[in-house]
């Protein structure tokens, strides 16, 4: 345990002159992703000159990852800028001339992401054919109509039966099944396909959910999530471009990296003689900190405030140990209701492409899981959760790369295995569903494993069967909730995607997460400034 390192004070600070202390306000934001990143920036733009950032790994930018591969640019992580007009993330892009590069077929509207709207996706079974195209836009219709009545839930305020359990999987299962057995039209062998494609469209789903199965998704509340309008953009360069511009103007003083933390201590948990026992002479003005953190170099950082970006996958894992005195128990219940799953990427580059040049994915669609109600495997199966690979545009930028998606416990699965047998596991998935034996091992395999990883321990949260938005607002607010004037406001701060109601999941909810969370303590140092200044002169 280390004695506190106090900076000077200063008599010109706007946040401090004219207030009844003898110092800045310290803050300590907890890691370095696009929501500690945002509140940062925001924090130092409005004055506040005392701030700390911690972050665990040995980079910035959290859930953006972007990684050479050759001469391409891969996401391991954050791909798409999700909407242009009132993104942040879109406006910031667009402002520095990051997308100026970006093609005209990369800015896919769909509302699945494709890396080249243009081109076909071809739907393969696992007997190695090809469902027509027709086949499949029939299809596609009646998915995407189903789809729709699932907003309504929310959006409309449509109760839900209780044959659906409140799952989007289920009903969405139903609902289609019934559509399908219905169709005078179609034959048994065509209904069949059609019952395989539902599977492998909740497949995708799930991995753009990022949830183990979309039974798990809550019916009632998944249309609340909100997507902005416009067209998903690609950054060529690498999303990590709008990291590096958030972190631009922070000084290096304030960022360390490398500096995992083991407990917040808020409320005065933490008696000052705690805080002195390695030193008795340290500074005394030490004393009096409601919070500090205590990292795991035994390093304890005194604070009045610290904003929390944790992932919901480390909150669930490690709140009971991470905060002192532990959560409230109604911010617990959220954690555990709310939803977090891994979604991984697998990237394969092969020396040629064995796909034709009008194909921009390869959807596996296994025949004999038309009737399945649950899609999970056991460990020596994982492979059957692979939805799809993405054929990367355009290929002067990429070469001939694939992008597969897979979700849930089997990603965790495919993280244990080495690149070689993933390598050639993806190799003879794609060998079978096309048929075509003579597919090569790829060159070069890179993957992402976010479930696996300490700091992460998945990808990005929905709302689980049995969590509401409420969940999310009890997540983001402030400890402590009292209003009594004894306990000092705002001493933890909570931002992140998985903290944004309307916008958990993206890179844009991140961000307006963290500049959320700084607003706060803007707010409250400007009320307690105009509080002093209004004061009549004795």
């Amino acid at each position: 345990m280390q004695s506190c390192e106090i900076s000077s004070d200063s008599t010109d600070d706007p946040l401090s002159s004219g207030l009844q202390r003898n110092r800045r306000p310290r803050i300590v934001v907890i890691g370095a992703g696009l929501a500690g990143l945002a509140a940062t920036k925001t924090l130092l733009e409005n004055g506040f000159t005392d701030v700390t950032v911690l972050e665990a790994s040995d980079r910035i930018g959290g859930r953006v990852q972007s990684v050479q591969l050759g001469h391409a640019t891969l996401e391991l992580g954050a791909t798409w800028i999700h909407g242009a007009n009132g993104n942040p993330v879109f406006h910031l892009a667009e402002d520095n001339g990051l997308l100026e590069e970006t093609t005209d077929e990369e800015r896919s509207v769909g509302r699945i992401s494709l890396y080249a709207k243009n081109g076909v996706a071809h739907y393969l079974t696992n007997a190695g054919g090809r469902i027509p195209k027709d086949l499949v836009e029939e299809f596609s219709d009646v998915y995407n109509e189903v789809y729709e009545l699932t907003q309504e839930f929310f959006q409309s305020g449509k109760p839900v039966g209780a044959e659906s359990q409140n799952s989007v999987g289920i009903f969405t299962r139903d609902v289609v099944r019934q559509r399908i057995r219905l169709d005078p039209d179609d034959s048994e062998i065509t209904k069949k396909l059609k019952l395989a494609m539902l599977q492998q469209y909740l497949k995708v789903e799930s991995c753009e959910s990022s949830s183990p199965s979309m039974d798990e998704v809550s019916l009632s509340e998944f249309g609340e999530w909100t997507e902005i309008p416009g067209a998903h953009h690609v950054i060529p360069s690498g999303f990590i471009k709008i990291v590096e511009l958030l972190a631009r103007d922070i000084p290096e003083r304030v960022l360390q990296l490398q500096k995992p933390i083991r407990c917040v201590h808020w409320n005065r948990s933490v008696r000052n003689e705690i805080a002195e026992s390695e030193d008795h002479n340290s500074d005394h003005r030490c004393q009096g900190y409601p919070v500090y953190v205590e990292c795991e170099d035994c390093e304890l950082i005194p604070a009045d405030h610290v904003i929390v970006t944790a992932s919901l996958g480390v909150l669930k894992k490690s709140n009971e140990v991470l905060f002192s005195p532990g959560l409230p128990e109604d911010k617990v219940m959220a954690i555990e209701k709310l939803g977090i799953s891994t979604t991984d990427k697998i990237f394969l580059e092969f020396s040629e492409p064995f796909w034709s040049p009008e194909c921009n994915s390869i959807q596996f669609v296994w025949e004999d899981e038309a009737l399945l109600e649950n899609l999970t495997y056991p460990e020596e199966l994982w492979y059957k959760k692979i939805c799809s690979f993405d054929v990367l545009y355009p290929p002067e930028r990429y070469g001939y790369m694939l992008s597969g998606w897979i979700c849930g416990d089997e990603a965790l699965t495919m993280e244990k295995y080495d690149d070689e047998t993933v390598a050639e596991t993806c190799a003879e998935l794609l060998r079978k569903f096309t048929g075509n034996q003579n597919i090569p091992k790829p060159r070069r395999i890179l993957r992402s494993s976010w479930g696996s990883n300490p700091h992460f321990r998945g990808s990005y949260s929905f709302t689980r069967v049995g969590s509401t938005g409420t969940d999310v607002e009890k997540l983001a607010m402030p400890l402590p909730y009292t209003e009594s004037t004894k306990a000092p406001p705002l001493q933890v701060l909570f931002a992140g995607e998985a903290t944004h109601r309307k916008f958990y999941s993206t890179t844009h909810g991140a961000l307006l997460s963290g500049q959320r969370e700084a607003a706060r303590l803007i707010e409250l140092y400007q009320d307690l400034y105009n509080a002093e200044t209004a004061k009549p002169n004795r």
